[in-house]
């Protein structure tokens, strides 16, 4: 590939953290309360107002007196909140610093509330490396918006196929598609480890 992508964006959540809800809510109440709990309640949605800037504990609390049967489940997401974020992707964690130590222009570009995305750089402090962070409670914007896209573009002074974006939602990687940015739809960190080495930025040693 002779164009070399000048910037490398990078989802958070299942990119570079763990991110399980529902394996967090298996554990404690057992997969069949746990379907019932997210078949009554749109736990994802009342997640997404996080996202987009709402405080967690009082969106949580909305959405318990709202469903009473599963209140303290649903309080769980926000007294818990770390628990659902279980743990880092070590080797999507090795190819951030890879990137960083060869000098490349790493950015991230995440659906994240601003209490949690704090809660997790604290446990997580890779999360901080980054050259710059869009944040979707800090722009009021939130992927697949073609607007988030937008943000970044003029932010990083990129042209769209300057970046290359990983992301596991195909929505959101659809949509950065659609403005010409080059896309990998992560499933495992090696098949990211593949793409940047295809593209060029990682050789396959450092991407290992």
């Amino acid at each position: 590939m002779t164009h070399i992508p000048k910037t490398v964006v990078f989802d958070l959540g299942r990119v570079l953290v763990q991110w399980e809800p529902e394996a967090f809510y298996d554990a404690e109440i057992g997969a069949e309360r746990r379907k019932a709990l997210f078949a009554a309640v749109d736990l994802y949605g009342y997640n997404l107002r996080i996202d987009l800037g709402e405080a967690p504990e009082p969106v949580m609390r909305e959405a318990a007196a709202a469903h009473p049967d599963h209140a303290d489940e649903i309080m769980m997401w926000a007294e818990r909140w770390i628990e659902l974020l279980p743990g880092a992707i070590d080797h999507s964690v090795r190819l951030l610093k890879a990137l960083k130590a060869k000098g490349h222009h790493v950015v991230a570009l995440t659906n994240f509330g601003r209490e949690t995305l704090e809660i997790a750089g604290e446990h997580h402090p890779f999360l901080t490396l980054f050259d710059q962070r869009f944040v979707s409670a800090e722009l009021g914007l939130a992927k697949p918006d073609p607007a988030i896209y937008q943000v970044v573009e003029e932010a990083t002074g990129r042209a769209p196929q300057d970046l290359l974006f990983t992301d596991d939602t195909a929505a959101n990687i659809d949509a950065a598609a659609a403005r010409g940015w080059h896309t990998h739809l992560f499933t495992t960190p090696q098949g990211w480890a593949d793409c940047l080495v295809a593209h060029g930025i990682l050789t396959a040693q450092e991407a290992s």
